[in-house]
């Protein structure tokens, strides 16, 4: 649609890999998020089963590596679909729907 619009093929490579980045980060920051809440429950039951105190535990610095991680695997199956996007005529992908 960008292209028939007038955009470059590195626009539309950029748009794709902007949303890619936000896709990943967004699922990064989810995860540890939940991982932060369920934590302590976790952390209750396990000590009461099994007497272990405190096994569950996110650092930050994980935390920050996860969502990290989380956007490179993203932006990498990311570039090939932004590629093959660019690539396209425009008219053939308005007349394909």
């Amino acid at each position: 649609m960008l292209r028939s619009v007038g955009a470059r093929k590195r626009d539309i490579s950029r748009v794709f890999n902007a949303e890619t980045i936000i896709v990943g980060l967004a699922a990064g920051v989810l995860g540890v998020g939940i991982t932060y809440v369920i934590t302590y429950p976790v952390n209750l039951l396990i000590q009461k089963f099994a007497d272990i105190p405190n096994i569950a535990n996110l650092s930050p610095v994980h935390a920050i590596y996860l969502i990290l991680g989380s956007t490179l695997l993203t932006l990498i199956a990311g570039v090939f679909p932004s590629r093959m996007a660019a690539a396209k005529d425009p008219v053939e992908a308005l007349r394909n729907e």
